[in-house]
């Protein structure tokens, strides 16, 4: 599908799901390079990032666990700028390397809230792997060690992205064509 509606919004297909799966592969291999010997947690982020963070997951060739946190900071297409914790982390972090699985890093405000909030459990380290970076609307100075993608600052929907949660089931990224 070249365009689709959500609601009230049309969006244009921007990234399709083979350079997806290419950015996915690309990050595997470098936390496999990096990662192997290091008994990483990975993290998913909640909700957006399930998508991202199961494919990502079944392409890491060492063991390690998964868990999961759920926060919220958007209302319809924007940030509100604060970021609520919804469900929290149950594993012990103290002295583990963590990586954080986080769908889109725009503002930066979630990831920053976050790592703050990790380092206080005194991890041997935090380290992010966002599929989507938009570098025009950081906000904040964080250290993004895998990135799959960076992209424009355009609001958009799929591959667990969502628009007032529609557009997540999509296999490919689009881009709201109509404000």
């Amino acid at each position: 599908m070249k365009r689709i509606k959500l609601l009230d919004k049309e969006f244009a297909l921007s990234i399709p799901a083979s350079d997806i799966k290419k950015a996915l592969w690309e990050m595997a291999s470098k936390i496999n390079a990096e990662l192997h010997d290091k008994n990483p947690l990975m993290i998913c982020i909640l909700n957006g990032s399930f998508m991202f963070s199961a494919d990502l997951m079944k392409l890491i060739d060492f063991p390690c666990e998964i868990s999961f946190v759920k926060l919220s900071s958007y209302e319809g297409m924007g940030s509100t700028g604060k970021v609520k914790q919804l469900i929290g982390l149950n594993e012990k972090i103290e002295g583990r390397t963590v990586v954080l699985l986080e769908d889109i890093v725009d503002t930066g405000v979630t990831i920053e809230k976050l790592i703050g909030q990790l380092n206080a459990q005194n991890p041997r380290d935090v380290k992010v792997a966002t599929l989507l970076f938009k570098p025009d609307a950081c906000k904040r100075n964080v250290e993004l060690d895998y990135v799959g993608l960076e992209i424009p600052n355009d609001f958009i929907v799929g591959y667990g992205l969502d628009y007032d949660g529609y557009g997540r089931n999509l296999p490919d990224i689009y881009t709201v064509i109509d404000y």
